[in-house]
């Protein structure tokens, strides 16, 4: 045992002296040519190829390290044996991936790939304005050479896509405003933030079941639509318009997007806006996979129906009293004493919904409400600008059961028959929003029955209003008429005695 010890000593000194004296005799530039040749005649026989992706390139972040990692947490959560954990700046989620040399076999279109983990040293620290980090790190990513062709390309986009989404449903989102006065932040942006933290959703939204579907349908189509937007050579952004009385839950319905979509809400208010230029500046600061909000818009600026307008003038013009009015201009609030009011115009805001500037960006949606849909412009309501309508009506009976779900816990078949039967029969005549319902609920929410009871009390209280009130317009209306129709049988029989007299008269 000794001896073959003593023999592999000698064999190892051997084998550095050879080393040391091909390192002396050959030059470095014939040896690298030597290994060059050698990798060559590898890869002519390995069936495989490889593709190293770097943590950094050059002196920047390399995009597709982090998407790399963040797609293999996917399945390295379920698959590995050995996992790092992580969490991101902003995020609220826990992400595992690949420790150190680690592998992991990921399976595309059928096709099996490798993923290696290669983290080693770095020897010797370059000058760079930036400091490295000691460890350099990649992924190596092996596929067999018949399949690079048929899924390399559609597996890093594959890759890209999937990490942005997994990304997005990580981190956490903003609810985003602008800034007093036009003012900019410390980092010389225009919005300021908080963090977006509202529960609702679409689930939970007192709508009218169908109608939440066919809202979602239509978010999920635009979400997965940009393929579809740049075959028919139309911007990535839609519109919608929610409108109806006040209460119906347009702010919740706004939030439920959100929560939907995972997208991060800028709520515009427009009479913090000085002009066009500054509302294109705010729309150049919006990030894709946003909502852009607008409430209230009939009370932000001027945008009441240039027709209507146009026919008050005239008819103001024909009367002799009628001071002269200047032409509606379509400006935002009014200019105040001091004179520095906004001067939104509505082409301005026309053009930040719908023209070139709009598509800055992309994956934008522009949600504007509105509790009278009369006052405005119809070139703001056009297809284009504002795709959908969505009408936030009273509450419905469909809604009803959605609210009674929420705030006291009834399931179908728990409450009797009879009970549902009475809110079928008054809740349309009674005309509640979804709001006032609530706050009959939150108040009793402690006794199911006694928030039921009082529920159905109150709802049969504003039908029996609505009732008379209608009755009441009804008389008014006609007793607004009946004079009207008196005096016209007069003249009527006044006219008729006048013909008799004439007759009467001897030739």
């Amino acid at each position: 045992m000794m001896e073959y010890w003593t023999s592999l000593a000698s064999l190892m000194g051997v084998l550095a002296f050879c080393q040391s004296l091909l390192h002396t005799v050959i030059p470095p530039e014939l040896r690298f040519a030597f290994l060059k040749l050698f990798n060559r005649l590898f890869n002519l026989c390995t069936a495989f190829c490889y593709f190293d992706i770097t943590e950094i390139d050059g002196v920047n972040t390399n995009m597709l390290y982090n998407a790399a990692q963040l797609y293999l947490s996917s399945s390295a959560s379920i698959t590995g044996s050995r996992l790092s954990l992580t969490r991101a700046l902003n995020s609220t989620a826990v992400t595992f991936g690949l420790s150190n040399n680690d592998r992991l076999v990921d399976v595309f279109r059928g096709v099996p790939v490798l993923w290696e983990h290669v983290v080693t040293q770095r020897h010797s620290q370059t000058f760079s304005w930036r400091p490295l980090p000691e460890e350099k790190r990649g992924f190596t990513l092996r596929i067999k050479k018949k399949d690079k062709p048929l899924i390399l390309e559609a597996y890093l986009d594959h890759i890209m896509d999937k990490a942005n989404e997994i990304r997005r449903k990580n981190q956490d989102r903003f609810l985003y405003t602008n800034s007093r006065g036009g003012s900019l932040d410390s980092r010389g942006h225009p919005w300021e933030s908080v963090p977006f933290k509202h529960p609702s959703t679409f689930s939970t939204l007192a709508m009218d079941p169908v109608k939440k579907e066919e809202i979602m349908a239509d978010l999920n189509d635009f979400a997965t639509g940009q393929s579809f937007y740049q075959k028919t050579g139309r911007a990535w952004k839609r519109g919608y318009l929610l409108y109806g009385p006040p209460g119906t839950g347009k702010s919740s319905m706004i939030a439920a997007m959100a929560n939907h979509l995972r997208y991060d809400i800028y709520d515009l208010e427009l009479t913090e806006v000085h002009n066009n230029s500054e509302l294109r500046k705010l729309l150049m600061k919006t990030s894709s996979k946003s909502i852009i909000v607008i409430e209230d818009i009939d009370c932000s600026i001027n945008l009441t129906d240039r027709k209507k307008n146009a026919a008050g003038s005239q008819a103001g013009g024909n009367n002799p009293n009628h001071q002269e009015i200047s032409p509606p201009e379509m400006r935002g609030g009014g200019s105040g004493e001091g004179g520095g009011g906004n001067s939104i115009t509505l082409s301005g805001l026309l053009n930040f919904t719908d023209g070139l500037w709009s598509c800055c960006g992309s994956e934008k949606i522009f949600v504007f409400t509105t509790n009278h849909i009369e006052k405005l412009d119809p070139a703001l309501l056009r297809s284009g600008r504002m795709d959908m309508h969505i009408f936030m009506s009273y509450c419905s009976y469909p809604a009803l059961k959605i609210l009674l779900k929420n705030y006291l816990g009834y399931e179908n078949g728990d409450l009797d028959e009879a009970v549902l039967k009475e809110f079928e029969e008054v809740i349309g005549e009674a005309k509640m929003t979804p709001a006032d319902i609530s706050e009959v609920l939150i108040k009793n929410r402690r006794d199911r029955e006694k928030a039921v009871c009082q529920l159905l009390d109150e709802l049969k209280v504003r039908a029996e209003k609505n009732r008379v009130d209608v009755v009441e317009e009804e008389l008014e209306k006609r007793a607004l008429e009946s004079p009207k129709q008196g005096c016209d049988q007069l003249q009527e029989s006044c006219i008729k005695c006048e013909e008799e007299d004439d007759n009467e008269k001897p030739n």
